[in-house]
């Protein structure tokens, strides 16, 4: 079962179809996971488990059947603490809300709901989603899967971390100027913006209502085509044939190549040159208007913030981040000629930005410019938390304020990510293309990932060092792992990217059975259950370097 958690969500919905994988089970395994772990509480707000145990139940009655709803019938997925859930607190991440219970669902929900997703409960998030950092002290902050010191990105914070650190196998967030795509990126996930007005909003708390966008964060492009169909009522788009044979790309050099640190760079370029390799053509472009519209962002986005909240806000200031509630005090003092003086000119950048990319399939640009920052100097450099905070958003705001759609894709460096921006509502093409990128699968470094953090996990709790090592690309194979080597006890082991071996201990070779010709496993009693989950761990680890090396 413990499989399960790091298999894409398509992988569980073919499973559940081909009766090889019990809903009820799956969505018991997932709860389990999320009670052990030790971010199990700063990722979820809240659990919804008789929600989602009735939701299981359903969907394996449906299986018995052959009455399923959708692919992802039964599939257990996260949703943020902004989406309303009948009869259970949505807070958007907000002392403010406390308390606030609604009594209906979002209607995306209940159009998920429809395609048998199961609701596993809902994710911590940015204070009101307004912040791209994840930073959360009034709630809880999760940390970023690739270092536990670093903040996640927001505001779909906990959205992220449920996946990545396998509590679900998808998540549901929601992007203002850049929500899903930076907790994507930075957690080596696939992030879907959605065009404006594309999903319905009613029932999810709002920020900005002129730039509120649903999406889904996921580990395959499969996996967000698929929740994207099951959010909005649809069939998923055919992802079958993608090819970049052809396709024409711009990269950005308005704004979006500015200041980048050095890892995002280099990894972007990377990405860069493997879509040349497989086909595609890709040029620099340079649109003056999108300067002009960024710096219209402060007078778009707070003023209306501030308008939705700011009653709410003045109530109780005293309840809210300082550095949030200054970002939504900034917008109180706005003239209504000024905020229709930036629509109007916001309209003809966009017009020109469609003009001069209309002969591109997509454009292309690193999602954040940035690392994920450190969290507890965040916490005490305002001017820090400042800066990182307007980097972090930069390039992902480019997208909410041209109005298409957008995606963030894992490049292979852990937290770098490229994004793709389509025109809008085209969502369909904006997914093949992205399929056919070839970029790292994100399943398989999180399979990595997942496992190493649970390893250092049990280490912890047993009182020992963690493991160190780090997950990424090289210039031999930029879809492997690199490296995951540490030493405890007697026990060296090192996974590579080349074939390095897994080295076990004495006691892990006597304690481990091999596997048995139908290639289950069976592992032999344990004197300590810490002792018994390191070497189950380790047995996988040997597992997966011999996937990645075939």
């Amino acid at each position: 079962m413990q499989d399960w958690l790091w298999m894409t969500a398509a992988e569980l919905g073919r499973g559940i179809g081909a009766g090889e994988i019990d809903p009820e089970a799956l969505t018991e395994a997932y709860l389990a996971a999320i009670a052990a772990h030790e971010h199990g509480a700063s990722t979820y707000a809240r659990l919804t488990e008789t929600r989602a145990r009735a939701e299981a139940a359903a969907a394996a009655a449906r299986a018995r059947t052959g009455q399923r709803l959708s692919l992802l019938d039964g599939v257990p997925v996260s949703w943020k603490d902004l989406f309303d859930t009948a009869g259970v607190a949505t807070e958007s991440g907000s002392a403010l809300l406390e308390g606030r219970v609604p009594v209906r669902d979002a209607e995306v929900l209940r159009t998920a709901g429809a395609a048998g997703l199961v609701c596993l409960g809902k994710t911590h998030m940015s204070e009101f989603a307004f912040s791209g950092l994840g930073l959360n002290p009034i709630t809880a902050t999760p940390p970023c899967v690739n270092g536990e010191g670093a903040v996640p990105g927001g505001s779909s914070s906990g959205a992220a971390t449920s996946v990545a650190y396998g509590l679900a196998a998808g998540a549901i967030g929601s992007d203002t100027g850049g929500s899903v795509r930076i907790p994507a990126a930075w957690n080596d996930l696939v992030g879907l913006k959605t065009t404006h007005g594309r999903i319905s909003t009613d029932g999810v708390v709002p920020l900005v209502p002129s730039f509120d966008s649903v999406g889904p964060l996921a580990r395959t492009v499969e996996d967000a085509a698929l929740l994207l169909a099951a959010l909005e009522g649809r069939k998923p788009v055919d992802l079958r044939g993608a090819s970049l044979a052809g396709r024409r790309f711009a990269v950005l050099e308005t704004v979006a190549m500015d200041g980048l640190r050095e890892a995002p760079r280099a990894a972007f370029l990377s990405a860069i040159d493997r879509l040349r390799a497989a086909g595609a053509r890709v040029e620099a472009l340079a649109v003056p208007e999108v300067t002009e519209a960024m710096a219209l962002s402060g007078i778009l986005y707070t003023p209306e913030a501030y308008g939705t909240w700011g009653e709410v806000i003045e109530a109780a200031p005293e309840k809210m981040f300082a550095p949030i509630l200054e970002r939504f005090r900034g917008g109180a003092e706005a003239r209504a000629s000024a905020l229709i003086v930036a629509g109007n000119v916001l309209k003809r950048c966009k017009a020109a930005y469609f003009a001069a990319t209309a002969g591109y399939d997509a454009v292309l640009m690193p999602t954040a410019a940035n690392l994920p920052p450190d969290h507890e100097r965040l916490l005490s450099d305002a001017e820090y938390y400042v800066t990182e905070n307007l980097l972090t958003l930069r390039n992902t705001r480019i997208g909410n304020l041209m109005g298409g759609c957008g995606m963030s894709l894992p490049t292979g460096v852990p937290s770098c990510g490229m994004q793709m921006l389509a025109p809008p509502m085209t969502e369909a093409r904006l997914l093949r293309l992205a399929a056919a990128a070839g970029l790292p699968p994100a399943a398989l470094r999180r399979t990595a990932a997942g496992l190493q953090s649970a390893a250092a996990t049990a280490a912890r709790r047993a009182g020992k060092p963690p493991l160190r090592g780090g997950i990424g690309a090289n210039a031999t194979n930029p879809y492997r792992i690199v490296s995951f080597s540490g030493r405890r006890r007697g026990t060296a082991l090192s996974l590579g990217a080349n074939g390095a071996t897994t080295t076990p201990a004495p006691e892990a070779e006597k304690a481990v059975t091999p596997c048995s010709p139908n290639g289950s496993r069976t592992f032999r009693p344990m004197r300590s259950r810490v002792c018994g989950h390191f070497l189950i761990l380790m047995h996988r680890l040997r597992r997966m370097r011999r996937m990645c090396c075939t």
